[in-house]
């Protein structure tokens, strides 16, 4: 069986591993395989991408796959892979197409589908989705059957009108500098901080094609930093290419990171009596200075393995209402079904204002571990698994950490790796006890 989807689609360096002719198969296939599930409707698709220049290109092929199939399209332009998301179901779309490869550098690209119900698609849909690229169309629709195509001219209109009604607080006061990474936000995050009555400094907010989140956005912080320092402003929103996450800056220049701004939005939910089961679910990547926060709130922390598609399927099957990781990418299922890098910055900015507290107090509620990160080499990753030496080491480490620390081992999902996490009291701490346990799986 062809194997093309990973965790958040078909990525891949854009015209050599992610052609126009894949592009075109997926979508294609994505369309049939919508028809064979469904067969009482004309299959509709909302179709949306960040502004890479090879976005233009596998746009093209997406749109013209997915028309040859016999859908109808939408397209709704450059806007963040969020707002693709919301407007899929808000159109009542069967499918959303986007084209983004998130926080990556411009060469690389990726196509990514969400299902009806604006949910990733099931693992059935994708195995049936690789087994018609495989495969290919014996007939395809002629005449009126073949699809159409219709731009969505009020798409960035809807996408702003519901995230204000998500969370209506005015801004008024507030000085927010934003960078957008030159990505999908460069125009509706400044113009959506403005209509809530913020004073906006927009950075990072000309996309040419080719300098998306090339040394800007969540991970290139500098520009942010330096721009709230000289502007004194209130504070930063850093977001990425297609702006699904953000991480924030307070006015000191310091970095808020996912699990504070998590932290924050917990604790304002609660309070609001709004916090599903006083429940948020993390990842495993967490802080555990997170973990002590949300004890001390009275939160329940759910814990998942890394990726947002974790998080979302953990937040649905037990019906809760936010949950996050580290890198900014938190998602709020009362108003979204994916990260909404916006969406959590209205967030935050409400809760600075409702309270009269600025982000460095309220982002003070974590105080983080510090944190070592050892990347150990290995041969047999099963191996280092099983082997009682290195459960041994683990085991003594945790031991002397207590609750004032934690081992997390993680065997990489695509290199000969075995990750070392340890967080500790101190950083002398966590250095020396990663070092050991390092030294144990090393030895294997």
């Amino acid at each position: 069986m062809l194997a093309l989807f990973g965790t958040d689609g078909v990525r891949g360096l854009a015209n050599d591993e992610l052609t126009p002719e894949l592009a075109l198969a997926v979508a294609a296939a994505a369309a049939r395989v919508l028809v064979a599930h469904d067969a009482s409707h004309r299959p509709l698709a909302v179709v949306g991408r960040d502004p890479r220049a090879s976005g233009e290109m596998l746009e093209a092929a997406v749109i013209a796959g997915l028309t040859s199939a016999g859908a109808d399209v939408l397209t709704v332009g450059v806007l963040p892979t969020p707002a693709v998301a919301f407007l899929t179901a808000d159109y009542g779309a069967d499918v959303g197409v986007v084209l983004s490869a998130s926080h990556n550098p411009m060469p690389d690209i990726g196509v990514k589908l969400f299902a009806r119900g604006v949910h990733m698609l099931p693992d059935y849909i994708v195995s049936d989705i690789e087994a018609e690229v495989e495969q290919g169309a014996e007939t395809r629709p002629i005449g009126a059957a073949v699809g159409r195509l219709r731009t969505a001219v009020d798409a960035g209109a809807r996408y702003l009108d519901h995230l204000a009604a998500a969370v209506p607080t005015r801004l008024d006061g507030l000085h927010v500098v934003v960078d957008c990474a030159h990505g999908a936000a460069s125009a509706v995050a400044p113009a959506l901080y403005e209509r809530q009555g913020a004073r906006v400094t927009a950075i990072a907010a000309a996309p040419d094609g080719l300098n998306i989140n090339d040394g800007v956005g969540s991970t290139h912080l500098e520009g942010l930093i330096e721009a709230v320092r000289a502007s004194g402003a209130d504070l930063g929103i850093a977001h990425d290419g297609d702006a699904d996450r953000c991480l924030a800056v307070d006015a000191s220049g310091t970095v808020v990171d996912g699990d504070q701004l998590l932290a924050i939005c917990a604790v304002a939910l609660r309070e609001q009596g709004r916090l599903h089961d006083d429940t948020v679910v993390a990842t495993v990547m967490s802080n555990l200075g997170f973990h002590h926060a949300m004890r001390d709130a009275g939160i329940q922390v759910l814990t998942t393995a890394v990726g947002d598609r974790y998080v979302l399927e953990t937040l649905r099957e037990r019906n809760l209402n936010l949950g996050g990781e580290q890198s900014g990418h938190i998602v709020f299922t009362d108003a979204a079904t994916t990260g909404d890098g916006l969406l959590t910055a209205l967030h935050v900015m409400a809760r600075m204002v409702t309270t009269g507290r600025p982000l460095a107090d309220l982002a003070a509620i974590v105080h983080r571990l510090p944190q070592t990160l050892v990347n150990v080499r290995v041969s047999d990753k099963s191996a280092v698994a099983a082997s009682s030496s290195v459960t041994s080491a683990v085991a003594a480490a945790e031991a002397e950490l207590g609750d004032s620390g934690r081992v997390l081992l993680r065997p990489s999902g695509t290199e000969p790796l075995v990750r070392v996490m340890v967080e500790a009291g101190t950083q002398a701490q966590a250095d020396a006890v990663a070092g050991r346990v390092a030294e144990a799986v090393r030895a294997v």
